[in-house]
């Protein structure tokens, strides 16, 4: 039906539409993937790199460099004496680490701006923070691939800070025709949040697909939720889902208690049993201080 056929309907629901309506016909603007963290994850990947070629890669971006040594220097990794370089820092920490380091600290500085958010935006962060943490928790507990496994936990929700962009530029756009309300619907961020969770997988999909993510972190982005319906990397994504519901916990127990963590059939689909739950569970304030230490 044509636009001006519709009936009329509220502020929201026109938000709502016009949302859906750029996802759809690809209007929306993705973020680009951080120049550093396509290099950090193209070498990871190449089996030729060394630490020479990761400590270049990071030196020739000045702010990259300082926060790797920052986070390099934090209580998560406890250096025994200060980390004063990077090749100080791959001795210390190794490439695989370091690797995971500069992509993060990038991939915050690129993805997850948002002026007038940044409240919003800090809380979408240290969930996808610690969800990427436990899942190399889970991953080890499993014996799977730790690295792949992080890069699936902190990618898993990253159609929700665009989304959150998305929206709040719609509403700027429109605000000379209904300022006042959306004036109210930009201020009850309950609003805002559920059109975060409605569309957020629709968008990560678009930018996994721009960024050529591994084809399990975009399974991962897409179906952690609906694990049951995935055709491939099924474990992977059932691996993500158990680590954002105990980035939940961690983060938000009053939302995700214990109880409530526990009593969900997929720990036992992913065949972890309560005394590896616990062993999970142990790792709490690890996490917690990994995420601080990357909450640039």
């Amino acid at each position: 039906m044509p636009p001006e056929t519709q009936p009329a309907c509220s502020p929201l629901e026109q938000l709502e539409q016009a949302l859906i309506q750029k996802i759809k016909t690809g209007e929306i603007e993705l973020p680009l993937l951080p120049q550093a963290a396509s290099r950090v994850m193209a070498l990871a990947s190449d089996p030729s790199a060394d630490a020479a070629k990761l400590s270049a890669l990071i030196h020739q971006d000045q702010a990259l460099a300082a926060h790797v040594l920052k986070i390099a220097n934090s209580p998560a990794y406890m250096p025994r004496s200060p980390v004063v370089s990077l090749q100080h820092a791959v001795a210390m920490l190794g490439i695989t680490l370091l690797s995971e380091i500069a992509f993060t600290a990038s991939l915050k500085v690129g993805a997850f701006q948002i002026p007038g958010y940044e409240n919003e935006v800090k809380q979408l962060w240290r969930h996808s923070l610690a969800t990427g943490a436990f899942a190399k928790e889970v991953a080890r507990v499993k014996r799977m691939n730790v690295e792949s496994a992080y890069l699936c936990g902190l990618l898993h929700e990253i159609g929700k800070p665009v989304v959150l962009r998305i929206t709040t530029t719609i509403a700027q756009d429109k605000k000379n025709d209904w300022v006042k309300a959306l004036a109210t619907i930009l201020d009850n961020k309950s609003h805002i949040k559920t059109l975060i969770e409605g569309y957020h997988t629709q968008v990560g999909v678009l930018i996994a697909g721009k960024w050529s993510l591994p084809k399990q972190v975009a399974e991962a982005i897409q179906y952690y939720v609906d694990y049951e319906h995935t055709t491939a990397f099924r474990q992977e994504c059932m691996l993500t889902f158990v680590a954002d519901r105990l980035a939940s916990h961690l983060l938000t127990p009053e939302e995700m208690p214990e109880d409530s963590l526990r009593d969900h059939p997929v720990f036992a689909e992913l065949n972890l049993y309560p005394p590896d739950v616990d062993k999970l569970l142990t790792t709490k304030e690890q996490v917690l201080t990994i995420v601080n230490a990357m909450n640039l």
